[in-house]
């Protein structure tokens, strides 16, 4: 049986992710949606890349969107300031799983990928995004700052506009216990969180953060990958 299954914010953790798609036994039936923030603060945001690569040229279904830490990146290559920022916040770890010291020095082909990510997905009544979506605007699409940087906007969803449809998303780490209690109340609130923050591990205890999560959509179950970096 096929199955749609939505992974956030792997941040560099390549490891973790190869084991998160052994375990699910990932196939070509399936379909994977990676909701950004691939890279930064983990050891290998390279290997993320190239498992993302290996897997699209081996002809396996899957679309990526485009994070806050892509953002921050494809930032950094025309603004000194956006920089400064991207490499304070993990870009720093990102251009070394690289071997280089500047984003210039990336090859192009991985640019060429980033510069390829979505911003938002919609498929059979699901709404993924990396952040959120701003409802205060007349058309919560139209604003692509917000599906990659926004926070706090639960309060705002317009039901109305959603209709039924039920918004997946990253970017923001809950414990383990929030995305669980959140997947429970899924068919009032229509909203899911699967950032577990799993590349705060070594930093996480007793914080019920540090685990890769996926949301097989399908089925309505989740996953959570321990730490293996």
């Amino acid at each position: 049986m096929s199955r749609k299954l939505a992974i956030s914010d792997i941040h560099g953790c390549a490891k973790t992710f190869g084991a998160l798609l052994d375990n699910l036994a990932f196939s070509k039936a399936d379909q994977l949606f990676l909701l950004g923030d691939f890279i930064d603060r983990g050891p290998d945001s390279k290997g993320v890349f190239d498992r993302i690569i290996q897997l699209q040229n081996d002809g396996y279904q899957v679309r990526c969107l485009r994070g806050n830490h892509e953002d921050m990146m494809l930032d950094a290559f025309s603004n000194r300031k956006k920089e400064a920022m991207w490499k304070n916040n993990g870009g720093m770890d990102m251009l070394e799983s690289f071997g280089v010291r500047d984003q210039h020095e990336l090859p192009k082909q991985y640019i060429d990928l980033v510069n390829s990510f979505e911003y938002c997905i919609e498929t059979e009544g699901f709404i993924l995004v990396h952040a959120g979506l701003d409802f205060l605007r007349n058309d919560p699409f139209h604003d692509k700052y917000s599906m990659m940087w926004l926070r706090d906007w639960y309060q705002f969803i317009r039901y109305d506009w959603l209709g039924e449809r039920i918004i997946i998303h990253g970017h923001t780490p809950v414990p383990k216990e929030t995305i669980e209690e959140q997947l429970i109340k899924l068919p009032a609130q229509r909203y899911l969180d699967i950032d577990n923050g799993c590349v705060f591990a070594p930093f996480a205890a007793g914080r019920g953060l540090g685990k890769l999560c996926c949301f097989d959509m399908t089925n309505q179950h989740l996953y959570f990958q321990q730490y293996v970096e």
